[in-house]
């Protein structure tokens, strides 16, 4: 889970960002999250970014990451402990007017603790409640349906205008059962505005009310969607928005929260209903694993892909990318089956997250790290100039080689080239996105790299930057050219990254890209404004050696400022 809050959960909104004015890029690339502070953890925290380009307007862009501004800081209660405040959100969004060449980050009025900073000692209690938006912020544009008055009455059409759709998490506010909104730990909720001008004004009436799009029970915890609108005028299901996810059935129930199987909502009016389909099985034995990490698009003509990460019968106990596709607007799904690997869990186990880690203990999970990135060549918006090439990118190997992979198909995903390695030399992945141009003749990939090998132990310095490649295709239809490298970010070291609980570090689950015609945009984890805390680093070391009874530092007294400042840059080709 990427703990975060749905941006307009009704009206349990949080206040999300800052004022702001958009900063330029100035070394290549800039700064998407510029109205968070860089001090104190944990409101300079931010992570799993998303990106998505309005095909209509390919000047418009809209990002999404967790966003934790609006959290108290650790001074506030206990000073060495920095829980999620309770009630507050966690989701930000941003947007850019000029192709990601600047950023705006709004703000919104709701529910807020920026301004509970405390004071040292762990005399000054703080609680607020509110509905809580969780995170996870996926983005998607596409076509509105016409109203009466409307150009196009009654249907979905460019002429109309453009819809944001904003899926993420959401929680509870009421902490008790008669106060709950929904059944169950985690839901996923939809959030939509017409007027995106006026969002990034700041304006709250510019979005409308959030949709709970989730079935659940009592012990759901829906967690990690995505989201996608066809926005391909040529599709006979242009205009339907899908989010797939993947509904943990035993959360704090079961020690794995298992199983979790994969789960797809399908809107045909705009987003304000949604029929949900189960796309894969709920087993979790060693025999099988349900699909996780998902991925949804859909082509020219209106087929619908849904990719995750996981083990099926025909493969055997390897896992591999699978697929499953709907030909009728998502009314029907065919069962996953494998179509690139098989692929392997790179990092090695660290008992205290209990997950996989790839720069050294104490580490940032890399739990998502094979999971299946996708996009399509559809030719948005019009779908005239459609190749329909389907591009992949994920990261597999063993913990001193962890590849940035790269695959594609040229024939609706019935097979697929030979996985191969496109990672700059010296790279060691950590999380990889594809984005393919409408036309095809161009695909970018950002990934975020760690230079440094497994670290032992917390005292040695890491670095990690995020990459962004580029590639051509000659005939659009492919196969894609050699990659080269574009931009390369700025390095940091991810020890100045943080869990709110301090034991590890913490850089989410996911980067992300998109593409037009013209240029390429991609959004990655950063941490080259964080500093490492030599007093957390040994708390850390402690913890890995097994002594559970040491006291935790105190992050505003005992770390430098700047500690735990990530951040969401961008780069964008034009």
């Amino acid at each position: 889970m990427r703990r975060m809050s749905l941006l307009l959960l009704a009206a349990m909104a949080a206040v999300l960002v800052m004022p702001t004015m958009p900063v330029n890029a100035a070394s290549g690339d800039v700064l998407v999250t510029n109205g968070s502070p860089t001090t104190p953890f944990a409101e300079n925290k931010q992570n799993e970014p998303a990106v998505a380009v309005n095909a209509h307007h390919p000047n418009v862009v809209a990002a999404g990451a967790n966003e934790e501004i609006d959290m108290e800081a650790c001074n506030a209660g206990t000073d060495n402990s920095c829980p999620f405040t309770p009630g507050i959100g966690v989701s930000g969004v941003y947007f850019s007017f000029n192709s990601g060449q600047s950023w705006t980050q709004p703000t919104y009025t709701g529910l807020t603790a920026r301004n509970c900073q405390g004071v040292v000692g762990d005399s000054d209690p703080y609680y607020e409640a509110g509905l809580v938006s969780d995170g996870d912020p996926a983005l998607a544009f596409g076509p509105r349906k016409g109203g009466p008055n409307a150009p196009v009455p009654g249907q979905f059409s460019w002429s109309n205008g453009s819809r944001l759709y904003y899926a993420n998490l959401t929680s509870n506010l009421g902490a008790t059962r008669s106060e709950a909104t929904f059944k169950g730990f985690e839901a996923i909720a939809v959030s939509r505005t017409d007027h995106v001008a006026s969002a990034a004004a700041g304006n709250n009436s510019a979005w409308k009310a959030p949709v709970i799009i989730s079935h659940q029970s009592q012990t759901t915890f829906s967690d990690k969607e995505q989201i996608w609108a066809d926005n391909a005028s040529s599709s006979q299901f242009f205009g339907t928005v899908y989010v797939c996810w993947a509904s943990f059935k035993g959360q704090e129930k079961s020690p794995n929260a298992a199983p979790a199987p994969l789960e797809v909502a399908v809107s045909h009016d705009g987003g304000t209903t949604w029929t949900q389909h189960p796309i894969s099985a709920a087993a979790n034995n060693r025999q099988r694993n349900p699909s996780d990490g998902c991925t949804i698009r859909t082509d020219s003509n209106g087929t619908a892909y849904v990719f995750g990460v996981g083990t099926s019968s025909s493969g055997g106990h390897q896992a591999f990318e699978l697929m499953s596709r709907s030909f009728n607007g998502g009314q029907t799904w065919s069962s996953p089956r494998p179509v690139v690997g098989p692929v392997t869990q790179p990092g090695a186990f660290d008992p205290v997250q209990g997950r996989p880690v790839i720069d050294g203990v104490a580490g940032a999970r890399s739990d998502l790290a094979p999971a299946p990135s996708v996009d399509i060549a559809n030719g948005a918006p019009t779908g005239s100039d459609a190749t329909d090439r389907i591009v992949m990118s994920y990261v597999s190997g063993d913990l001193a080689d962890p590849h940035v992979k790269f695959a594609e198909s040229t024939n609706g995903g019935n097979s697929w080239s030979t996985p191969r390695n496109i990672e700059s030399t010296g790279d060691r992945g950590f999380y990889a996105a594809p984005a393919i141009s409408p036309n095809g003749t161009d695909v970018y990939v950002v990934y975020d790299a760690f230079q440094t090998p497994f670290q032992p132990t917390t005292a040695t310095p890491r670095s990690m930057q995020g990459v962004v490649l580029h590639a051509t295709s000659p005939t659009n239809t492919g196969p894609t050219g050699a990659f080269s490298e574009i931009h390369r970010g700025a390095a940091g070291d991810p020890r100045g990254s943080s869990a709110n609980a301090l034991t590890d570090e913490f850089l989410g689950d996911y980067v992300y890209a998109a593409a037009t015609r013209g240029y390429g945009v991609a959004v990655w984890n950063d941490v080259r404004n964080a500093a490492d805390c030599s007093a957390v680093d040994a708390w850390r070391q402690s913890l890995q050696d097994g002594n559970f009874s040491a006291t935790p530092p105190a992050p505003e007294q005992d770390c430098p400022a700047t500690f735990g400042n990530s951040d969401i840059y961008a780069f964008t080709s034009i």
